[in-house]
């Protein structure tokens, strides 16, 4: 079970180093930076859990872990992330 928690917890971590990491990728001025680290926690403990069904069925190798989880923060972050509305009338007290 300490096993499966550690796994977890570094899958979780991971995921959101690469969403603050994506973070740093983007121009400045946008929108809710918390966000990228939330959603890379998030893709972080999705991945986990489909490494953990992935290996328990078929055996995945451990590699497998860190792809799947670059992979699912840059799909939720990237090109199925949220998109960002620039303020048209340049109102940023809110």
């Amino acid at each position: 079970m300490q096993e499966i928690l550690l796994h977890f917890a570094m899958a979780a971590t991971f995921g959101a180093f690469t969403g603050s990491l994506f973070r740093l990728t983007r121009r400045p001025g946008y929108e809710r930076p918390f966000m990228f680290p939330v959603v890379g926690l998030i893709a972080g403990i999705t991945a986990y859990m489909i490494f953990y069904v992935l290996a328990s069925t078929t055996g995945a190798p451990t590699w497998l872990l860190p792809i799947l989880i670059v992979l699912q923060v840059w799909l939720w972050l990237g090109p199925l992330g949220p998109k960002f509305r620039k303020a048209e009338n340049g109102d940023e007290s809110r």
